[in-house]
């Protein structure tokens, strides 16, 4: 039975290699909050990889972000609930109302071992620029909030938002729904690919339920220091 998670960090573990994913999970699972296992390590080692990097008790955000048709989104999620047991795991809330209802209802069917249903709204490495290019003339934050009320009205538990939009959802959404938020970046690390972060103690601040930190504990040269570094910071 998985446990819950002891501090807000889950590392991301973003590597094909699973010597390396599991040697990160043994070392991490420790002190962080939990692990996030994505499209790109399952993809390589499915399920029977997730177990070997995870284990059956350390808290698992499984990031698939599911979107198709509700049928089958409720499908994968009874399917990963079973196999993995992930404490949550994420769909894209732009595939609407009932997509939703269909993954927060599959959810619910394992009672107290049911996974969290957190909906992406809007990926942290796009921005206004990205948005008009596809089509949406709204901000960034203002298709995120949009967003995040269709997913709570349609019973998911939370959303993955980006650190800039945490204060306006926490407004609009209320201090009980999750806000799992990436494009996390520790004072003077580089940011990457993505557009919209923060500190791992301003999101906190601002009112994000979890932190996700990959390349900035997992990049670096002792990543349990630097797992350890950040998990201090915020619980300063």
């Amino acid at each position: 039975m998985r446990q819950p998670p002891k501090n807000a960090i889950f590392t991301a573990i973003d590597t094909t290699d699973l010597a390396a994913a599991m040697a990160l999970g043994q070392t991490l699972a420790a002190i962080s909050g939990g692990l996030k296992l994505g499209k790109e390590f399952f993809t390589a080692h499915g399920p029977e990889g997730v177990m070997a990097v995870a284990g059956a008790e350390t808290p698992l955000f499984l990031d698939l972000k599911f979107h198709d048709i509700p049928n089958t989104v409720a499908g994968g999620v009874r399917a990963a609930a079973r196999r993995m047991n992930p404490s949550m795991m994420t769909i894209h809330a732009s595939g609407g109302p009932a997509m939703i209802r269909a993954a927060a209802e599959a959810a619910a069917e394992f009672g107290d071992h049911r996974p969290l249903i957190l909906a992406v709204t809007v990926l942290t490495s796009m921005d206004d620029a990205d948005l008009t290019a596809i089509g949406v003339t709204d901000t960034a934050e203002a298709q995120v909030l949009r967003l995040a009320e269709l997913a709570q009205q349609n019973g998911a538990d939370g959303v993955i938002c980006s650190p800039r939009e945490i204060a306006a959802l926490r407004r609009a959404c209320g201090p009980d729904f999750k806000l799992v938020v990436p494009g996390i970046r520790p004072a003077g690390s580089d940011i990457g690919d993505q557009k919209r972060v923060k500190t791992p103690v301003e999101a906190i601040r601002d009112g994000a339920s979890y932190l996700v930190v990959g390349r900035p504990i997992t990049a670096a040269d002792d990543p349990a220091a630097a797992a350890r570094a950040i998990v201090r910071d915020i619980a300063a």
